[in-house]
């Protein structure tokens, strides 16, 4: 088995099932090839009942691991590799059998390549709100069970990236309904400490207890240009100076439409927002003796075309305002289904092309919709 483990390049996969021994704390190990900060790595995945835990493992250091915790413990062995696959079995006695079958290259998936993933926010890094939100350890490695959430936080990251990678200058960027704020900790780490641009962050929150926390937190990290204020962001004075970008992530039903007006008022640059709970339009919805009025028969469909609707005429009016808007997918944290962002990027001139469309609309549906009022007034 040695001979197999040193051409680690060669490896797709390793299985071991079946415990042999009842001391075996996992039922099933699954080990296959990443690469962390640029170098291969193995990462094991091991099986303990319902719960699952991960280890990452230098590649020079595999056949030592697999001999410790792998061999004479399964009763079965697979090491699939480019070109074939290698299978021990042992017995309840001891005794070994090597079966090896080839597998044409051409028809095999080499998972070593799809799984290459080069992420913007890495295990390591010193990200120390990662660690508050518990998706690190204290030595900053991931936290068994948190990779779904890390790999969140790192498309969240991307698509702010596809914005800013070639951004230049200082930047001014305001978020609406912070909340505990930990993607904003995480989007001024990746501005400044990764893009290295002289960024300001100013978080909105309606709790003052929230903003205490966050700015005691933003002291703790040292983000000096990083500060959160008490404020009802459809009523409030605001931050008025230039501001390039509005980030929104869950701010709640119309609070989305102020955030999205403040924007557009302030001819900001960019816009990042996740609208959630949009009760405005299905509570004043009705039929109009249209095609329409199929979808309002049932509950919750009228919930959620509602919810649809809502975001469909956020990116109109954001349109007619001269931006090019992204309808994107973005699961946050907590799995929210409020899983559509509108990333918004300023590109041209206002017009009215959809505003009527949408007049008409809602005229006839009998819908009332916040931004829609907030820019027709």
């Amino acid at each position: 088995m040695i001979k197999e483990l040193n051409q680690h390049k060669d490896i797709i996969k390793i299985v071991a099932s079946d415990p042999l021994r009842s001391e075996c704390v996992y039922r099933k190990i699954v080990l296959h090839p990443i690469v962390l900060k640029n170098k291969q790595c193995f990462q094991a995945e091991m099986l303990e009942n319902a719960k699952i835990f991960h280890r990452n493992i230098p590649s020079d250091e595999l056949p030592e691991w697999v001999c410790a915790n792998v061999e004479g413990r399964y009763k079965q062995i697979l090491i699939s590799m480019r070109d074939r696959d290698i299978t021990y079995l042992t017995s309840s006695k001891g005794r070994v059998t090597r079966l090896e079958k080839a597998v044409a290259a051409k028809n095999r998936i080499v998972l070593s390549n799809n799984r290459q993933k080069n992420y913007i926010l890495n295990e390591g890094d010193d990200v120390p709100a990662m660690i508050d939100l518990g998706i690190f350890t204290k030595d900053r490695k991931v936290v068994a069970g948190m990779y779904d959430k890390f790999r969140q936080i790192n498309r969240f990251v991307e698509i702010l990236d596809d914005v800013f990678k070639n951004y230049s200058g200082s930047l001014t960027l305001l978020d609406f309904g912070c909340g505990k704020s930990y993607l904003t900790f995480i989007t001024y780490h990746y501005l400044t400490n990764i893009r290295h641009l002289n960024a300001k962050i100013i978080g909105y929150d309606l709790k003052a207890d929230v903003v205490t926390h966050c700015n005691e937190l933003a002291a703790k990290y040292g983000y000096d240009n990083l500060r959160f204020e008490a404020a009802d962001v459809s009523r409030d004075k605001l931050y008025d100076e230039h501001i390039d970008a509005v980030l929104s992530l869950h701010a709640c039903d119309t609070a989305t439409d102020y955030a999205l007006k403040f924007a557009i008022g302030h001819d900001v640059r960019y816009i990042f927002s996740v609208p959630c709970c949009q009760h405005e339009v299905n509570a004043s919805i009705a039929n109009g003796g249209g095609d329409l009025d199929v979808l309002l028969k049932y509950g919750i469909v009228k919930e959620r075309v509602s919810a649809l609707l809502t975001d469909t005429i956020r990116a109109m009016l954001l349109e007619d305002a001269g931006y090019n808007v992204d309808v994107m997918e973005f699961v946050d944290l907590a799995h929210s289904p409020k899983n559509i962002m509108l990333r918004c990027v300023k590109t041209g001139r206002p017009s009215s092309k959809n505003s009527e469309k949408i007049r008409a609309l809602a005229e006839k549906y009998h819908f009332n919709q916040t931004l829609y009022d907030l820019l027709n007034k």
